[in-house]
């Protein structure tokens, strides 16, 4: 399927919203490559994304994360995994609109499910994680809501969640294409 001839996906939203899950599916049935930003940070710095924040301090991991979100956005044919917070730098939208952003968009009660058991997100180490989760999202929303394709990702399994990613990448392929027919007539 070469629905979108090699423009990369990069999948954004919460922590524990399935983009890596959903991002190994869809890589596989588009016959892309994927890549998680967080398993490339790790490799980069020879320690784990926890270690990065309690040793280095969220600041470097977000420069961290900015590399390597650069160095992917030069390469096509990719599904691109990032982290949560990658939303939050200006300059990692100019990379990310290198491809098609898609926003897997999960309550906040069942992210909390997702993650109960989870001991490895740093964000999440001190305090109540609802309340934490509440407040992560009501940062970042605005800058989810930018996203060229929003997919709600919550209650499926990652499969349907797939599909749905890209039945919506075929509408916005057919919009634009609709788009170039209507100037090139005009």
């Amino acid at each position: 399927m070469n629905l979108l001839k090699g423009v990369n996906v990069y999948l954004i939203g919460m922590m524990g919203a399935g983009k890596t899950t959903v991002g190994k599916w869809l890589a596989s049935e588009l016959g892309y490559r994927f890549f998680d930003t967080d398993i490339l940070i790790e490799q980069v710095a020879g320690k784990s994304v926890s270690e990065i924040f309690t040793r280095d301090g969220e600041e470097s991991f977000r420069e961290l994360e900015s590399k390597v979100l650069q160095e992917l956005s030069a390469y096509t044919n990719l599904i691109v995994a990032t982290g949560g917070g990658i939303v939050l730098r200006q300059i990692n939208w100019s990379y990310l609109h290198h491809g098609v952003v898609v926003w897997l968009n999960v309550p906040v009660e069942e992210i909390c499910d997702r993650l109960r058991e989870d001991n490895s997100r740093p964000l999440l180490r001190e305090g109540d994680p609802k309340i934490i989760l509440e407040g992560i999202f009501t940062q970042r929303q605005r800058f989810y809501a930018q996203a060229d394709v929003q997919v709600f990702a919550g209650g499926d399994n990652p499969e349907i969640v797939g599909m749905r990613v890209i039945e919506e990448l075929q509408k916005m392929v057919k919009v634009k294409e609709e788009r170039k027919l209507k100037e090139l007539q005009n």
